[in-house]
């Protein structure tokens, strides 16, 4: 089965050379904005490119404000700075999350706690964050969510949307306002997903996108917060700016802040990248369908969009039968020409997090011996 699977690939992709797991596409405008960004010497984090892309990311997900940033990781770093996550918080994310989602929380001094991920959507339970809250959550006199095990203010919730498939974010969200968490939704990966017709990103207090060159889209490196709040968009500009009080000669900065713009460079090719997003989203919905097919004629189990989701299918996804096959289909595909590889150790059992609490974790435990992702390079 592993040898048609790879022959299917290389049919779909019309090559024998190797296949990464997922490449860029530059199909449009990306040298020529290049180029002019090069010509007009604005190369760095000023130019009218960096403004542009802002604005496409904030009507493409229906954000009210959009804020460029180094990367991905840089954006949920400032996310959970500006809704007040310090040295004296605690944080609830999941523990099958790309590390970044874990780094930025200790970022900010702050201490994870991991709570279980649902299988159909691979994102974070709310059924399991309602009985981890309901046994260790109380609230003090000031309104915060105190974890009476530590004492410590659970301050901000950051659920993923793993692979670009949307998480059940409303009910999230519904359950973290009743206890005053923020919601700081890891969109990374989910540039042109939607949960019940509305865009990822855009549910909680502040959303964010990645950039990064295995991305839908790309800029190379980049990442976008994004907010319907127009004060916390505000400081998140100011504190990625260096915290920098704008003056025509004088170097002022009245807070510890962060050189985390994006360049024009670089959004010069994301403003591009954009121009095609659509078309790269329904190119990945079009090869998913074609997964799809292909898998129920076998004992694999392709990862669809959970209910009440349109999903990019950033990355396409199969369950295998148990940790045993899952390492043989490794080592056949990748020493066959096809790139694959196993989906994260979980969190809590990476050596700077394994004293962090923890709900309990049957279901992330179970996907991470099982799921695999396969070769999702858009067509075009």
């Amino acid at each position: 089965m592993y040898k048609k699977l790879v022959d299917f690939i290389q049919e779909l992709y019309q090559t024998k050379e190797f296949l990464p797991l997922h490449e860029p596409r530059f199909i449009g405008n990306e040298k020529k904005y290049v180029n002019e960004t090069i010509d007009s010497t604005f190369v760095s984090s000023v130019g009218k490119y960096v403004t542009q892309f802002e604005e496409m990311v904030a009507e493409f997900s229906g954000a009210k404000y959009a804020v460029a940033t180094s990367n991905g990781t840089s954006a949920l770093h400032i996310g959970l700075k500006i809704v007040g996550v310090d040295k004296n918080c605690e944080v609830i994310t999941q523990p099958l999350t790309f590390i970044a989602t874990a780094n930025a929380i200790s970022y900010c001094n702050a201490k994870p706690i991991f709570v279980d991920v649902d299988r159909d959507t691979l994102g974070l339970s709310p059924s399991k964050l309602k009985e981890f809250l309901e046994e260790f959550a109380v609230m003090d006199e000031n309104g915060n969510c105190l974890n009476k095990s530590t004492n410590k203010i659970i301050k901000a919730c950051v659920p993923m949307h793993t692979f670009g498939h949307p998480c059940k974010i409303d009910e999230i969200v519904e359950i973290c306002d009743s206890y005053n968490i923020a919601v700081i939704e890891d969109a990374a990966e989910s540039l042109g997903s939607y949960y019940k017709g509305k865009h990822t990103g855009v549910f909680g207090r502040v959303g964010i996108f990645s950039f990064n060159g295995n991305k839908i889209i790309t800029t190379g490196g980049g990442g976008m917060l994004v907010t319907d709040d127009e004060e916390l968009a505000k400081k998140a500009k100011h504190i990625t700016t260096t915290a920098k009080i704008p003056h025509p000669y004088e170097y002022i900065h009245d807070e510890i802040g962060y050189n985390y713009r994006l360049t024009n460079l670089a959004a010069a090719l994301g403003v591009a990248q954009m121009e095609n997003l659509q078309l790269f989203v329904d190119k990945q919905r079009n090869l998913a369908q074609k997964y799809n097919d292909f898998f129920e004629d076998t004992h694999l189990e392709f990862i669809k969009e959970p209910k009440n989701s349109k999903s990019n299918y950033w990355l396409n996804a199969v369950i295998l039968k148990d940790k045993e096959e899952r390492d043989a289909f490794l080592k056949y595909t990748n020493d066959n020409g096809v790139m694959t590889r196993c989906i994260w150790r979980l969190m809590n059992k990476l050596d700077m997090f394994k004293d962090a609490q923890t709900g309990n974790l049957n279901n992330a435990e179970w996907l991470e011996d099982r799921v695999i992702n396969i070769s999702s390079s858009v067509i075009v």
